[in-house]
């Protein structure tokens, strides 16, 4: 399951973006876009996160995956079209030219950092 190397990396380039002078950060939620030819199970990947983030400033801290479709554009003729399966040539001009633009990514968009409050109630 190479999503525990994917959750891995993510805490660590998360942990990394924390500014130094934030006192007991924790990380509510990391915005992610995953494509659909990134080959990764979101559900997967949420559960290996949420095992590795236990004891770090990400625990209990929330992944939200917006999913990007697979869409790609014709060499031949530039007509772009959102793919729903298997393509090996143009819907409009038949041309076995095509190029992918979108599908593969698997970025982290942002990061939501919150402060904890450390003062003591009298």
């Amino acid at each position: 399951m190479h999503e525990m190397g994917i959750a891995l990396q993510i805490i660590d380039i998360a942990k990394a973006s924390i500014p130094a002078d934030i006192e007991h950060p924790q990380v509510a939620r990391i915005h992610l876009k995953i494509g659909k030819l990134s080959a990764v199970v979101a559900d997967s990947l949420r559960f290996c996160f949420d095992i590795a983030a236990k004891d770090t400033p990400l625990a209990g801290a929330q992944l939200a995956i917006k999913e990007i479709a697979v869409r790609a554009r014709c060499l031949e003729c530039g007509h772009g079209w959102t793919l729903d399966g298997p393509a090996f040539s143009c819907p409009e001009c038949r041309c076995g030219r095509i190029e992918l633009l979108s599908g593969r990514e698997l970025d982290i968009e942002s990061i939501e950092i919150e402060e904890k409050d450390q003062t003591d109630v009298a």
